[in-house]
């Protein structure tokens, strides 16, 4: 029987010219059938056989008009709608309409005729009943050979939390899921009788004794959230408990949702670490941003990067003219141009495979291109590796986008929009004051065009923030790693805490802050509370069905070279400036001029050329005050640096 019902491929649909060849059918019967009741009714012929004839033929070709004209054959009958019901409703209008005209047109009919205008309402009254009645009867057969053919294969029994729209809007969307069965809905609490909502029962639970009992008399395998809110506040609670007991955690992804660089578009996944440390979604004005970005061309340097390449995906959708991809990353850049051309086949868009340190490389770009916004994410970040590499970060973060923002300047680019870092505030390590230094060239050079120092139209904009949950080489990718490894899991320090955004969210800063920002500005955003490392790697654990300490092993291996304990909070109130969004805010820092800038940067150049890394790392705490290393070997010369101030009778910093 499993085999015969296979047979009936149930997830094709049924073909354009099948349905049209189906409900011509339904209506040149139907109105057959109601000129034969008729004359049962009325005790003869209400129309002479010239005009039945007429009126069979007349029923078969306005039929097909309508039906071609509403474009109901191209309607998928199992995801039928009101509006499609409409949509059916007014061809067969349609076709009693064009009846009534060739009737009326005839010469040997009466068109004043009682029991013909009752002819005609009974054609398209019957017409749409029947054409219905087939349309309820197919969805009842596909369901059922659906429910069987699914009945032989194991699905997971499953409780959807919530029992609000979204949540019941899962029933649905699993109604014919090969892999997960709704047997009911779960939420927090008790309730004395027995509730349904959709035809399933409404389950409670209070502690973790609910949760065994649900698992062991109910079935339940797992528990679909249907949004990461929900997960994010039952994650001490529902979760904990589920994961302790061996109940699978799922949820809903959102649309075109992209996970380990592939594109989502199934109902149900795991849950993951970073749906539990995001928050609530950040709410911006879509609509001004698309409205700022419209039919401009867009340039993205390090576009096939982690925020780059989510930088891209979001413009893709903003009706951008031209999308301009600035990276030195082959591999990555070739997998990007696959999922860009697949995603989005209308969007133009321009791959260049050219590094921010080669100013003749970017000239090409910008002259062949000519840019109107530029959002500039190419940049070396790995703490521990740029301490080791001091100049390489120079030549990157800080002179890579000294050449970026003067190509912005030389092809009068209206906007550039530059991405750094929390590690910039107070930095203790190289790569944080690389990107300070960054900073303050870009902020430099806008002041000195908007005071007439320097030529030129462009407007700059620098965004801050933390962590980026899931980038590459990030923690939660490196734990994932070494948990399916099994372990063990290594954690720098058991205090050291963090701040985390999830890469959409980082994205969605940075468009926002572009479309707000009047030029000069180094905005921040409010990332709430920081995460405990060690307590995210526990979390980890857990989640993929281990035993923190027991299955797999933590181990503390000691603060890296140049790493705090503790990264600054962006949002405090006595560094910021708000603005009309309450996540959003202006950093105060001190302004340099435009000259100095340069100065340093010129020195920088050579220095990092030269690879004299002493000289480069002294200069660069001479230029930032606030850059004190950190667990670094650059320690040295912060002492250097007090000896200097306090023989030119300076205040210590």
């Amino acid at each position: 029987m499993h085999r015969l019902i296979e047979k009936f491929h149930l997830d094709r649909f049924l073909s354009a010219r099948a349905v049209l060849l189906l409900d011509t059918a339904v209506s040149v019967i139907v109105s057959a059938l109601v000129l034969f009741l008729s004359g049962i009714l009325f005790a003869g012929d209400v129309l002479n056989r010239p005009t039945q004839l007429c009126w069979i033929c007349g029923s078969f070709v306005f039929s097909v008009v309508s039906f071609l004209l509403f474009r109901t054959h191209r309607l998928i009958i199992r995801h039928s709608s009101l509006r499609e019901i409409g949509m059916l409703g007014l061809a067969v209008i349609l076709k009693g309409v064009l009846l009534t005209f060739m009737v009326w047109a005839l010469p040997f009919t009466d068109i004043g005729s009682t029991r013909i205008k009752v002819v005609l309402i009974l054609d398209v009254l019957g017409t749409v009943f029947v054409l219905l009645t087939v349309r309820v009867v197919m969805l009842y057969v596909y369901d059922a050979l659906k429910r069987r053919s699914l009945s032989y294969k194991p699905r997971k029994r499953v409780l959807i939390y919530g029992i609000d729209e979204k949540s019941v809007a899962l029933v649905t969307r699993l109604l014919n899921s090969p892999h997960y069965r709704v047997v009911g809905f779960l939420t927090y609490g008790s309730a004395p009788e027995e509730h349904r909502v959709a035809g399933l029962r409404v389950f409670y639970f209070k502690d973790e004794k609910s949760v065994v009992y649900l698992r062991e008399n109910v079935g339940m395998e797992a528990v679909l959230f249907a949004r990461n809110s929900d997960a994010r506040s039952e994650q001490t609670r529902l979760v904990k408990y589920c994961v302790g007991n061996k109940v699978r955690v799922l949820i809903s992804p959102e649309i075109d949702e992209v996970v380990d660089g592939r594109l989502m578009n199934s109902p149900v996944r795991k849950i993951r670490i970073e749906d539990l440390l995001g928050r609530d979604e950040i709410r911006i004005s879509m609509d001004e941003i698309m409205a700022d970005f419209k039919g401009k061309t867009v340039m993205v340097t390090g576009a096939a990067g982690s925020i780059g390449s989510e930088l891209c995906r979001q413009l893709a959708t903003f009706g951008i003219s031209k999308l301009v991809l600035y990276d030195n990353s082959e591999t990555p850049m070739h997998t990007l141009r696959l999922e860009l051309e697949e995603r989005f086949p209308e969007l133009k868009f321009v791959p260049i495979i050219g590094d921010v340190r080669l100013p003749q490389r970017l000239d090409f770009a910008f002259r062949s291109h000519h840019p109107q916004v530029v959002f500039h994410a190419a940049a070396y970040k790995h703490v521990p590796l740029m301490e080791e590499n001091p100049c390489e970060a120079i030549y990157t973060n800080v002179i890579g986008s000294r050449y970026v923002a003067d190509m912005c300047v030389k092809y009068d680019v209206e906007k550039m929009v530059m991405i750094s870092t929390d590690k910039a505030v107070n930095p203790t390590n190289i790569m944080g004051c690389t990107k300070r230094l960054a900073e303050i060239y870009v902020q430099s050079l806008g002041l000195a065009i908007e005071q007439g120092k320097v030529s030129g139209k462009t407007r700059f904009v620098t965004t801050r923030f933390g962590n980026v949950l899931g980038s590459n080489g990030s923690v939660i990718p490196r734990f994932r790693e070494q948990i399916s490894k099994g372990g063990p899991v290594t954690v720098t320090h058991p205090d050291i805490t963090r701040f985390f955004m999830t890469i959409p969210e980082a994205c969605r800063l940075v468009m926002e802050a572009a479309t707000m920002s009047t030029g000069n500005q180094i905005f921040v955003f409010d990332m709430g509370k920081s995460v405990k490392i060690d307590t995210l790697a526990r979390r980890m654990i857990e989640l993929a069905g281990f035993e923190p300490d027991k299955d797999i092993k933590i181990e503390y291996t000691g603060l890296r070279p140049g790493e705090k304990l503790y990264e600054e909070v962006l949002s405090d109130k006595e560094n910021t400036i708000p603005t009309s969004h309450e996540r959003i805010l202006v950093a105060k820092v001190r302004e340099y001029d435009y000259s100095t800038a340069c100065g340093v940067c010129g020195s920088l150049l050579s220095l990092s050329q030269a690879v004299d890394i002493p000289s480069a790392v002294m200069l660069m705490k001479r230029t930032v005050p606030e850059f004190k290393s950190k667990n670094s070997p650059y320690e040295q010369y912060d002492l250097r640096i007090e000896q200097e101030r306090q023989a030119a009778g300076q205040q210590p910093s």
